[in-house]
């Protein structure tokens, strides 16, 4: 038994060796449409465990110029770690990531790594150190869709209508080598909240990550499927991002981000 169970491993990692590096599953997916105008903002958050214990001050900020907007979310954690994403996209009738920089630093990433994607050339590249401490590149340039949601979570999730019952996205995903993952992305019901005496309704909207080919039969079989991310938005005429409880990094433990007020007030 032990040697057949050895055999089917080692077929696997041979198949997954050979696997494309950017290929994805045969699922329908498509730019998500414009409701509201991005603009300006800036906002407060708080990164905590699901016990609520803070790990880090966070902010997000969006600066528009015409139809481009740039959108940075940065976290700095106690011990100096920092995460910093800055996305720039495009919102001429749908959402398009134009480029995306994401720094993973400091102690609290099991890798710390910092990725480039510019999507108009397909270049990615990804700056990172292997087990013993090395400097690695890996770059490569492929065609990608133009529904790719690096650093847009936050912006999609307040523009997709609650009654459409699925909106599938592309992310590059880096582990560190980059690949094409899908987001399906699905409403699990409404919940009202208070704010004093005011009731306001959110939805919850629930992050599947679904990798293709023989990347994905090895992820279910060993165990390592991305967790779901679960998204809370207040709806309405103005639709605002409420809550987060996911990953936020490949690999990570399951944080909670949510609205902050900064310390003084």
């Amino acid at each position: 038994m032990a040697n057949v169970r050895t055999f089917w491993f080692r077929l696997l990692a041979v198949l997954l060796a050979c696997a494309a590096p950017f290929q994805t599953i045969p699922l329908t997916a498509e730019q998500v449409r414009v409701r509201h105008m991005e603009g300006l903002m800036h906002g407060f958050l708080a990164l905590r465990t699901l016990d609520g214990k803070r790990l880090a001050d966070g902010e997000m900020t969006q600066i528009a110029e015409g139809d481009r907007v740039t959108s940075r979310l940065i976290f700095r954690f106690k011990d100096g770690s920092v995460y910093d994403d800055t996305a720039i996209f495009s919102q001429q009738g749908a959402f398009r990531v134009l480029s995306d920089h994401l720094v993973q630093r400091g102690p609290f990433f099991k890798q710390p790594m910092e990725t480039s994607i510019d999507a108009s050339s397909g270049q990615v590249t990804v700056r990172y150190k292997d087990q013993d401490g090395g400097e690695k590149i890996l770059r490569e340039r492929r065609d990608l869709p133009p529904d790719i949601a690096n650093g847009l979570l936050f912006t999609l999730v307040k523009h997709i209508q609650p009654n459409v019952p699925q909106t599938t996205v592309s992310l590059v995903a880096t582990t560190p080598k980059p690949r094409v993952v899908k987001l399906e992305i699905l409403p699990e019901g409404e919940k009202a909240i208070a704010s004093g005496n005011t009731k306001h309704k959110t939805v919850r909207y629930v992050v599947k990550v679904k990798i293709g080919g023989v990347a994905g039969l090895m992820a279910r079989l060993l165990g390592k499927q991305p967790p779901d991310t679960h998204v809370w938005v207040l709806t309405g005429d103005a639709p605002a991002f409420v809550k987060l409880e996911g990953p936020l990094y490949a690999g990570g433990p399951i944080w909670r981000i949510e609205l902050a007020t900064p310390a003084g007030f």
